[in-house]
């Protein structure tokens, strides 16, 4: 007699397909929940205007590493606390007593977005796709509203991205769904900050997005009012001559008075941007 040899009968070569896959399937989704559990990615929800302000807060490894043992333990925000005020602010006195809109800013979960460290480094990416004359004059308008806010806190013109803290580009914004109407509407500029931690303090960094659509006198007004939110006014002004004004209008105002005495305001209020965090194990 010959030896036999036996063949899965098709049912059980079924089921062991059957199982090999939801193996796979399983270490797939485990390895997507790992990730994303180290990562630690927060998402909050801030004001919007027809300026078209967002915000995307995130808290990440110290420098983009993996967070290793950091993963095991729980992290808390430090108690807010009030820095010192920069000596641009210090020195600043309003003349004219014409108020502020300090009311109008938004607190975020983590406190007043303030710098802690100056002079705040800016990066102006060149815009590509267009010609090199048109290029030049983008950078330099937007240029002009940095030196424009350089009256009041000390900013760098850096070129590196990896080293600034607000970077502003010529791209296109993405769309604005609002819940009230069906049609996305297209944005003129959107301002957005993200959360991380540097040896276990607590800071953030800007982006700011200009829309190719705003050229000239609009792309001065749009540069200068998106600058504003990325120093600290995270809120609009209810008065159209204020560089925070909440809409785009025909004659595009400068820093105000207004302007400058609610962001000194801002930079009085406490935070726990600067500040270590208090980090305690499960």
């Amino acid at each position: 007699m010959g030896i036999k040899i036996k063949h899965p009968k098709p049912n059980t070569l079924k089921n062991l397909m059957t199982k090999q896959l939801l193996a796979a399937l399983v270490l797939a989704i485990s390895i997507g929940l790992l990730v994303i559990f180290i990562n630690l990615h927060f998402t909050l929800a801030t004001p919007s205007s027809l300026w078209d302000q967002s915000g995307l807060d995130q808290i990440i490894c110290e420098n983009n590493h993996t967070c290793g043992d950091v993963a095991m333990q729980r992290l808390y925000i430090s108690q807010s606390k009030i820095h010192s005020l920069p000596p641009t602010l210090t020195k600043w006195e309003d003349s004219t007593n014409s108020g502020d809109y300090f009311s109008q800013v938004t607190k975020t979960e983590v406190g007043y977005l303030v710098w802690t460290k100056f002079p705040v480094k800016v990066q102006i990416q060149r815009p590509t796709g267009i010609n090199n004359q048109q290029a030049q004059e983008w950078v330099d308008s937007v240029l002009q509203t940095v030196q424009e806010w350089n009256n009041y806190l000390p900013l760098k013109v850096v070129e590196q991205p990896e080293i600034a803290d607000i970077t502003i580009e010529r791209k296109t914004p993405p769309l604005e769904f609002s819940r009230d109407q069906k049609i996305p509407r297209a944005r003129s500029a959107l301002t957005s900050y993200e959360l991380y931690t540097l040896h276990h303090v607590l800071l953030h960094r800007f982006s700011i997005l200009l829309s190719p659509s705003q050229t000239g006198r609009h792309l001065l007004a749009a540069s200068r009012h998106e600058l504003g939110h990325a120093l600290g006014i995270w809120g609009h002004s209810p008065i159209e001559t204020d560089a925070l004004y909440f809409s785009q209008v025909r004659n595009s105002p400068p820093i105000s008075p207004r302007d400058v005495n609610t962001l000194k305001r801002v930079y009085q209020q406490p935070t726990s941007l600067g500040w270590a965090l208090e980090i305690s194990k499960k």
